[in-house]
């Protein structure tokens, strides 16, 4: 920065120069012509006085020679004596015009750059750019060392996992992801961002990246990012009213008209085909009206519950402690496996009567009321996680229809 200052101020120098001396010279030589202009003017006059003395017999032509040898001597000394003589002590306008343009032009020019360029670039500039993302082999091994020198520092971990994304090194950025998260386990974004890095490594959002954006919409029901690749795995597995739910709440966050909608309602749209395709040529009323007005969906949607009563069967009675964790869930016949409305209770508490509605709901695009008919599922978790695992006690109903009554549901299954 302070060579570009130096550099700067040499030019303005040189500037100043060409264009103050020349002005400034110019009074000099024009005062000087005009002396010696005035001078010969005068010795033209005085000769020819003489000559016309000559003519006339008023001078002899020894007198006449030394006459002009005496005036030509006093013009040689008048000249001589105007080169350091100051033709007047009034400024002279060349002289004021030539000291302006000193001082102005360095300060219009520092001005102007202030105002029009960008002195922020002759700052130094970071290693990385693009919101954290390094992509120097330099800084990034220096990241690396960082990272193993303290394996616990988060913000390092995130800029080495989006760098290695960017540089298409997905499973070393899945990898620092998956640190990341279990730093920092309440960020829905990471949590999107794993997944996606994961899909990248394996080529599908099928499997664990999937758990992983469910987990993202657990902590966050809008994240917009998670909500878009859900969406685009369900498509991927064939849950196309899954992908219609989630598509159809990611487009109520976006600006209508924008290019963004239009391709979120292009995706809705071979959703609703590809589904009514798989049901028929039908599509649930609920799923149709997803990506309508959020006062439209609202209109349709009813306020029906499904009450009953949860029981464990002698058999498995052996295998559950009383204070193992007992979820009771309504889910869609048809569509997404997310909850649409959750219960937690204790195996203590069984049997236990139940009333699922939309007031459970774990957001506000996934409740029972957008849906034709439900499934309620009672599952007995050891460890306490809402998402199945291999051990856990289950049983579920028949699809019902809203409003159902007295429902009764045994848990007699085990989950392998």
């Amino acid at each position: 920065m302070t060579l570009f200052w130096f550099i700067c101020a040499a030019l303005s120098i040189v500037a100043i120069l060409f264009v103050a001396i020349p002005l400034w010279r110019g009074i000099s030589k024009s005062n000087s012509v005009e002396r010696d202009a005035a001078n010969l003017e005068i010795l033209r006059d005085q000769i020819t006085e003489m000559d016309n003395d000559l003519k006339n017999g008023l001078l002899t032509p020894e007198l006449h020679e030394q006459g002009k040898r005496e005036l030509q001597a006093r013009l040689l000394d008048e000249v001589g004596d105007s080169k350091g003589e100051e033709v007047s002590n009034k400024p002279h306008p060349l002289k004021i015009t030539a000291v302006v343009l000193a001082v102005l032009l360095p300060l219009a020019s520092v001005g102007l750059y202030l105002k029009i360029g960008n002195p922020n670039a002759l700052l130094p500039q970071p290693a990385f750019s693009g919101g954290g993302i390094v992509r120097d082999e330099a800084s990034l091994k220096a990241l690396e060392e960082k990272s193993a020198q303290n394996p616990n520092d988060p913000e390092v971990l995130f800029i080495l996992a989006r760098s290695y994304v960017e540089l298409g090194r997905y499973a070393d950025g899945a990898r620092k992801y998956d640190s990341l998260t279990r730093l920092v386990p309440n960020e829905a974004a990471l949590w999107a961002d794993y997944a996606d890095a994961l899909a990248m490594t394996h080529s599908t959002l099928v499997g664990a990246p999937t758990k992983l954006l469910d987990r993202a919409l657990e902590i966050d029901p809008n994240l917009a990012k998670a909500l878009a690749l859900s969406g685009t795995a369900a498509m991927e597995r064939g849950d196309y009213a899954a992908a219609l739910v989630y598509w159809g709440k990611l487009l109520k966050q976006i600006q209508p008209g924008s290019e963004d909608a239009k391709m979120i309602e292009e995706g809705l749209q071979q959703a609703r085909q590809m589904l009514a395709q798989s049901k028929g040529g039908k599509v649930a009323p609920a799923l149709e009206q997803i990506n309508e007005p959020p006062a439209t969906a609202q209109a349709a949607a009813g306020k029906e519950r499904i009450t009953g009563t949860v029981n464990l069967s002698d058999a498995l009675k052996s295998q559950a402690d009383p204070e193992d964790t007992v979820f009771v869930l309504a889910r869609a016949a048809e569509g997404p496996k997310m909850p649409l409305a959750i219960l937690r209770k204790q195996v203590k508490d069984l049997p236990v009567k139940f009333s699922l509605d939309d007031s459970m709901a774990m957001s506000p695009a996934m409740k029972m009321s957008n849906f034709d008919q439900v499934v309620v599922v009672a599952r007995v978790s050891k460890s306490g996680n809402a998402m199945p695992q291999a051990g856990d006690l289950m049983g579920m109903s028949k699809p019902l229809a809203l409003g159902s009554s007295g429902v009764k549901i045994s848990i007699d299954q085990q989950v392998r």
